[in-house]
C-alpha cells in the first residue's frame, strides 16, 4: 500500500476518539504521538479508507471496551470479517433476486 499522509493517523485517532466518546460518554485517554506509529502501520497494510472503515467496523461489531490497542492486534481479522460480511450480502442479495424471479415466473 502507499505511504500514509502524516496528518492521515491523527485524522484516525481522532476518528476513534469520536466513536469512543459517543459510545461510552467519555473522553478516550491517548497519546496521539505514540499510537500515531501503530495507526501508521494500519494505514500501510489497507490503505487509509479500509482502515476508516475498519474502525467503524469495529464499534460496530464489539460490544464492550473498545481499546485502541486490540484494533490495532487484530485489524486484519476484522478486515476478514468485513470482507466475509460484504460477500456474504452479495450473496444473499442474488439469493433474494433469484427467489424473487421463481415466484414471479410461478405466477
Amino acid at each position: 500500500m502507499a505511504k500514509a499522509d502524516s496528518k492521515q493517523p491523527y485524522a484516525l485517532l481522532s476518528l476513534y476518539e469520536k466513536l469512543y466518546s459517543d459510545r461510552y460518554q467519555k473522553t478516550a485517554r491517548l497519546n496521539k504521538f505514540k499510537e500515531k506509529w501503530a495507526m501508521q502501520d494500519v494505514i500501510e497494510s489497507v490503505g487509509y479508507d479500509r482502515a476508516r472503515e475498519l474502525l467503524e467496523y469495529y464499534f460496530r461489531v464489539t460490544k464492550q471496551g473498545h481499546p485502541l490497542q486490540w484494533f490495532f492486534y487484530n485489524f486484519d481479522r476484522l478486515d476478514d470479517m468485513l470482507i466475509q460480511s460484504e460477500e456474504d450480502s452479495r450473496r444473499r442479495q442474488k439469493l433474494r433476486e433469484a427467489t424473487k424471479k421463481m415466484v414471479e415466473d410461478s405466477l
